[in-house]
């Protein structure tokens, strides 16, 4: 229990007695956790306004999708498979079957694919979409599924054109029984069966109409595609085992059958998304956040070797020794982790709007105590990886040799000295202050690739975004796109925020570290200038290659993040202007702390040294 007791008070001693450091890691791991706890809570947040719209609604637990075989001279008319399917074990209620029509959409200047699926005027038991304004259908007025509207930017009222006839949009509405747009085409064993052949999959949204305005839609070239049934089932929990069961992607000539769990992961697919963005930022900023720990940790050890010395010479084993160094930053990961958890917290009800596709709240966000130990358990590991090797190494050191704080003497490398003595001495004094310290210097290059990682793979989602698979080719507002953009800006800034943070500490702790051969540099003729340059330049020599490996990394990041999908390499220009830019900020802050350093008195510093 002493033993306890003294790490204790020696830590909080060092909170008292140190508070700017203690805040800057306080801050470095809160960032980084914050990030992390975003991602965690945003697990199931849709599932409520899903609930609640297909409450709503009267939402199909399976929905159906019935090809058409085309006779010639023949009306189409529903399959033989719906009768089937009305009347299979478990199914208690049913709506449809509707036609749906491939439709080509204009209003005004955009132009976008359609489903545009038959309806009657009065209600349906099953799946009767839940109208946000207006009125359902009539003859001459569409109903379009709300995100879509929006999408168009068109209202009640409005005029539209579906296959170059005109119609009034007479109302917008929610609905259970389909993904929303741009989602429409992604279902678990359903899909897009409709739509003019020019229209981009990922372009196509959903309709209604009366069901003889439908047919009107149909031409030789664009028939009715397939007809749609809703299905209820006396136990919802089954649908997944009922569309396996009757369904059959892969036979175009059988039904597709798409279950309510399928849909409603389509309709997360927008909160998915910011998923996908905060779950790498997370590691990222966790390994931003874990350099600019490890150097604080290190810059720390260091000023703390007389006390070792101290708590050696009085009985101290190496054992307690480390506890007693790694007690302070263990403690602030702690305070870290509870601040991350109460910012995100109140940050998440930002970001978990299931968008205009359902109704309905999320509710509060999925804190769980499982998600806050894991953030508290990262936050330590974070804390204890920086830490561990300087204490370490700081608790094996000899009682006297801690006691005495001598210098380190800096390894001698005649290839090294041979280079540099040709280089301006601010080149020079650079060079030879990475050699001292070629752990920083890696620990440097890292950060900086981490934060390249990070802006290239920015760059690379604003160079896809602009292609098909976000709605370029139709010029509609994609929300799943403006949601990634909007949760990169939030992780840019925390990237951004950490590598400054990274770039200021590992500036000030090089000084430090440096200060006696900087006083003996200026003693023999160098100008602060050329010493603060140089000290920016032991900062750029490692962060050069950092930042050219980040490319690489960033457009692999955003690959794996994207899955499958499309990914446009950004132009020679951005990835040029990301590793200049890189470098440029770089060197403008770390410009400020070396400055500092470079000011203070020769003879006070070497009076310090020898005393």
């Amino acid at each position: 229990m002493g033993k306890i007791l003294l790490a204790s008070r020696l830590a909080a001693r060092d909170l008292r007695h140190r508070p700017a450091q203690a805040v800057l890691l306080l801050l470095a791991i809160t960032a980084a956790m914050t990030v992390l706890t975003l991602g965690l809570a945003l697990h199931g947040v849709t599932s409520q306004p899903y609930q609640q719209t297909r409450a709503a609604t009267n939402g199909p637990d399976v929905v159906a999708q019935l090809p058409v075989l085309h006779q010639p001279g023949r009306q189409p008319q529903p399959p033989p498979q719906a009768t089937a399917l009305i009347h299979a074990p478990g199914v208690t209620g049913h709506s449809g079957p509707y036609p749906l029509v491939g439709a080509l959409v204009r209003a005004g200047k955009l132009t976008a694919g359609a489903e545009a699926e038959g309806r009657q005027e009065s209600p349906a038991a099953v799946d009767q979409p839940k109208l946000t304004a207006g009125t359902w259908v009539r003859p001459g007025g569409v109903v379009l599924e709300r995100t879509f509207a929006e999408a168009l930017g068109v209202g009640v009222g409005d005029r539209i054109t579906l296959n170059g006839r005109p119609f009034t949009v007479a109302g917008t509405a929610v609905t259970a029984a389909n993904p929303p747009y741009p989602n429409l085409c992604y279902s678990s064993g359903g899909g897009c069966s409709a739509g003019p052949q020019d229209a981009s999959a990922t372009d196509v949204g959903l309709l209604w109409l009366t069901e003889p305005d439908a047919d009107s839609l149909a031409t030789p070239a664009n028939p009715v595609a397939s007809y749609i049934l809703n299905l209820k089932l006396g136990n919802p929990a089954t649908a997944q085992a009922f569309a396996n069961r009757y369904g059959n992607s892969n036979n175009p000539a059988a039904p597709s059958l798409a279950s309510w769990q399928g849909i409603a992961a389509a309709d997360g697919l927008l909160v998915t998304d910011e998923q996908q963005v905060l779950s790498p930022g997370a590691w990222l900023a966790g390994l931003l956040a874990l350099a600019t720990v490890a150097v604080l940790a290190g810059g720390r050890m260091a000023e703390r070797t007389r006390r070792v010395g101290l708590l050696k010479a009085v009985g101290g084993t190496p054992g307690l020794v480390t506890v007693v160094l790694l007690a302070e930053n263990l403690v602030v990961a702690l305070v870290a982790a509870a601040a991350a958890l109460a910012v995100g917290w109140l940050a998440a009800p930002l970001i978990t709007s299931p968008g205009a596709a359902l109704v309905g709240t999320p509710g509060a966000p999925s804190l769980t105590p499982s998600i806050a130990g894991l953030v508290v358990t990262v936050a330590l590991a974070v804390a204890l990886a920086a830490s561990l090797v300087p204490a370490i190494r700081a608790a094996r050191t000899s009682t006297v040799g801690a006691l005495a704080n001598a210098a380190r003497t800096p390894p001698r490398r005649a290839a090294l000295i041979a280079i540099s003595a040709r280089l301006p001495v601010p080149l020079l004094l650079g060079l030879r202050l990475v050699a001292r310290r070629p752990r920083r210097a890696l620990l440097s290059a890292a950060s900086t690739a981490v934060t390249a990682t990070g802006i290239v793979a920015v760059l690379a989602f604003h160079a896809t975004a602009g292609q098909e698979r976000f709605g370029g080719s139709s010029g509609l507002r994609n929300p799943v796109a403006i949601r990634d953009e909007q949760m990169l800006f939030v992780l840019t800034a925390v990237l951004l925020a950490l590598a400054v943070l990274n770039a200021i500490v590992t500036t000030w702790a090089t000084v430090l570290d440096a200060r006696q051969s900087s006083a003996l540099a200026r003693a023999l003729g160098a100008t602060p200038r050329q010493l603060t340059v140089g000290v920016s330049a032991a900062q750029l020599l490692p962060a050069l290659p950092g930042a050219l490996l980040g490319i690489p990394l960033g457009i692999g990041l955003f690959a794996a993040a994207n899955g499958a999908g499309i990914v446009t390499i950004p132009p020679a220009s951005w990835l040029l202007a990301a590793v200049l830019g890189t470098l440029v900020a770089m060197a403008g802050l770390t410009t400020i702390p070396a400055r500092i350093g470079a000011r203070r008195s020769v003879a006070e510093i070497l009076q310090s040294e020898t005393a």
